[in-house]
């Protein structure tokens, strides 16, 4: 079902009677297929509407995943009301200020921030497999190797063939070693864990974060959120900045009494270099494909990220390959 967006301010209407005769602005939300306005009433107050529909079965589940995120001590916006029926949902509005807004402060009160999503992050990847059960949540299906693949796949798809035009005969050994990537990962103890924990997805309330674009949450890795944090094309770190905030988010778990694994950041390397992957993938679609050409200003740094990633793999996960098809990408 598709609503316009005077219809879309016709059920909110319905639904908040102090917000007849407010106004709606839409919001631009990056690659989501969904359609976000802020509902602003002749007082001042404010709401956000969103506009959903049946491309990601995951948009559908995004109330009840803050219900639950919320009764764990989560910050996560409030829900003020949903109308399954015709895909929409309203949420507290926390403003325009996110962490990637804050991109360019200097590191003594980025870094603050930065933290403080950790914070959060950590109490997330705590969450217990009874305390799920207990709330009878649906998740969206695991991080397996068939999510791997799925991710791989779809870089070559998207970015290799698609960015960058390298023929599929150069790509068979190549997938070889990603198949061993994605078989390294898969057996690996899993967490629940937010599934696109960048920059623009946590919106900052006087300096407290709060998690948004949770709804594909699932079982996977920790390190998976922490590359997608820490390695995020949208911002820039220097290696003694994100090893601070690794060491940070260490501590964070131990205080929650988790076992820290000795291999925690060969994973962390291994979990970028498949995160960056699928981000660069990601970006091949929606530049190609669906008509957002703006994508294409991340490629280069997300480029540069993975190439970190690689050069951080372990001597026995290194992959060649890959470096040496990126840095022809890159020389041309």
């Amino acid at each position: 079902m598709s609503l316009s967006p005077n219809q879309v301010l016709e059920e909110t209407n319905k639904r908040f009677p102090q917000f007849i005769d407010a106004t709606l602005t839409p919001i631009y939300e990056g690659g989501s297929d969904r359609q976000f306005y802020r509902c602003q009433n002749k007082a001042g107050s404010t709401l956000i509407a969103i506009h959903y529909n049946n491309e990601k079965e995951e948009n559908k589940h995004y109330g009840t995943c803050a219900h639950f995120l919320k009764s764990q001590q989560i910050a996560v916006p409030e829900i003020l009301g949903e109308d399954s029926e015709q895909h929409l949902l309203w949420l507290q509005d926390l403003g325009e200020k996110n962490l990637w807004s804050q991109r360019n402060l200097l590191w003594k009160k980025r870094s603050s921030l930065y933290k403080a999503t950790l914070v959060e992050a950590a109490k997330l990847h705590c969450i217990t497999p009874k305390a799920l059960r207990q709330a009878g949540l649906t998740l969206q299906p695991p991080f397996d190797e068939q999510l791997y693949q799925w991710e791989q796949e779809y870089f070559i798809e998207n970015a290799l063939k698609g960015l960058f035009h390298i023929e599929e005969k150069k790509l068979t050994s190549l997938k070889e070693l990603l198949a061993q990537l994605l078989k390294d990962l898969a057996v690996l103890p899993r967490q629940l864990i937010h599934r696109d924990l960048q920059s623009q997805n946590i919106i900052l309330v006087e300096d407290q974060p709060f998690f948004i674009d949770f709804q594909g949450m699932r079982w996977g890795l920790a390190q998976y959120d922490l590359a997608s944090l820490l390695c995020d094309p949208y911002v820039t770190f220097t290696p003694e900045e994100r090893e601070e905030l690794l060491e940070f988010y260490l501590e964070e778990m131990r205080r929650h009494k988790m076992v820290i694994a000795s291999d925690f950041k060969k994973v962390f390397w291994q979990c970028a270099t498949q995160r960056l992957m699928q981000a660069l993938g990601c970006y091949g679609f929606l530049s190609l494909h669906r008509g957002k050409p703006k994508f294409k200003n991340y490629v280069a740094p997300a480029l540069k990220n993975l190439r970190e990633a690689l050069s951080n793999l372990d001597p026995e996960d290194r992959m060649e390959e890959l470096e040496s098809l990126l840095n022809a990408v890159e020389s041309e």
